[in-house]
């Protein structure tokens, strides 16, 4: 078979080939992205989906307008404004088949082959992949804890003159940084300067430990003037309500937004009806709350506990900054004392020892970092972090 050249460009995600191995008996898996199944609010899902049959069955079954179903654009207008992003209209937003198809569309709408864009160095595998796809050419920004170096990304665009920027400036995958208030300001500022499109990817948002992140880059636009006429919002429900729905969002100018919405015909025709009328019930009923208060609370002490048991188990031979939110742990092995640095040799051992994560060279665009690791503390309880992470400490 003559496959298409762009395919050249891509590889299997490396993630997806290590979920291969999890199928061994015991295994404790610090690998993936995912939220706690335990955690979904199944009896509030099921009463939204009994509210979407019985109150609109006919518009929750048939096909629906690509830019998604209106009582669902119209609640995740509130929601939005509920965050401080208070002039998003139903209007301005097209309803996707997750976060990821949102990405997906903004490679299609925006890339054409060789066009340089810049991520966060390291950023989500699967973006790198997907603006590959297109035939971009994937130019890392580095970063610190307080998220992507503002004036080094300035001086990136200045030098490239990226197509856009793609970020994910709060509790990032994988690096779990969040990005200061001074240096969402001053990305906004740039955007408006150099007219170069921002892309805002907030899956992670809703997800903070104590004290609540700096506002979006969205809500914060209405301080900068012109800076919205230069940003992307994509938004997510998988994080926070269900994986399983499906459902995201994107917010983007008008011209943006129809070019989306018209590639999205030729993809999905729209994202799942059914999906979204239960997603609108939900968020209808009010209950997003009460459950992000509980998944807050139970991620915040899984968070404590994998920092803590790092630097009982591992001591000096890792390095990271204790997450504020999110899901994800971001670490450095520093070889001390003679231990392990690189840390792909560290995963096959850790496997062997019925441990698994992700090491963190396959998030770099460019230059990775062999000694960089991704721990996500989502899906294991309290003693299953402190089993795997003293599995973790015998492998290293």
């Amino acid at each position: 078979m003559q496959f298409a050249d762009r395919l050249n460009n891509v590889e299997t995600s490396a993630i997806r080939e290590l979920f291969k191995l999890l199928g061994k008996p015991g295994i404790i898996s610090f690998a993936g992205g995912f939220p706690d199944s335990a955690m979904f609010d199944v009896d509030g899902i099921r009463e939204a989906v009994n509210l979407a049959l019985s109150e609109e069955a006919g518009g929750a079954l048939q096909y629906g307008a690509t830019e998604g179903y209106n009582p669902l654009r119209e609640q995740l207008a509130a929601f939005m404004a509920s965050k401080g992003a208070k002039d998003v209209t139903p209007e301005g937003l097209i309803v996707t088949t997750g976060s990821q198809q949102a990405l997906d569309l903004i490679g299609k709408t925006l890339i054409n082959p060789g066009d340089k864009v810049i991520v966060e160095g390291p950023t989500f595998l699967a973006t790198i992949q997907c603006f590959r796809l297109y035939g971009a050419q994937v130019i890392a920004a580095p970063i610190d804890a307080q998220g992507v170096k503002a004036d080094a990304l300035e001086q990136l665009v200045a030098e490239h003159k990226p197509k856009f920027v793609y970020l994910i400036p709060t509790f990032g995958n994988p690096s779990g940084a969040t990005l200061s208030l001074a240096r969402r300001k001053q990305v906004l500022e740039m955007a408006v300067r150099t007219q170069t499109v921002v892309i805002e990817d907030d899956p992670y948002g809703d997800l903070y430990f104590g004290e609540a992140p700096p506002p979006s880059l969205l809500a914060l636009s209405s301080q900068v003037p012109g800076s919205r006429d230069w940003l992307v919002h994509c938004g997510s429900l998988s994080k926070v309500l269900s994986p399983g729905l499906r459902v995201g969002w994107m917010i983007a100018p008008p011209e943006l937004l129809a070019k989306a919405t018209m590639c999205k015909q030729f993809s999905d025709a729209h994202t799942s009806t059914f999906a979204q009328a239960t997603a609108a019930q939900y968020l209808k009923a009010g209950r997003m709350p009460a459950t992000l208060a509980h998944v807050r609370q139970v991620y915040a002490e899984r968070a404590r506990v994998m920092g803590e048991s790092l630097k009982r188990e591992l001591g000096d031979a890792i390095e990271f900054t204790q997450p504020g939110g999110g899901l994800f742990f971001w670490a450095r092995l520093t070889g001390a004392n003679g231990k392990l640095k690189d840390a792909g040799e560290l995963a096959k051992r850790a496997i062997d020892k019925g441990v698994a994560f992700v090491p963190g060279a396959p998030f770099f665009a460019s230059n990775p970092d062999h000694a960089t690791l991704r721990l996500s503390f989502a899906t294991a309880d309290v003693a299953k972090i402190e089993e795997g992470v003293g599995r973790l400490g015998q492998a290293i």
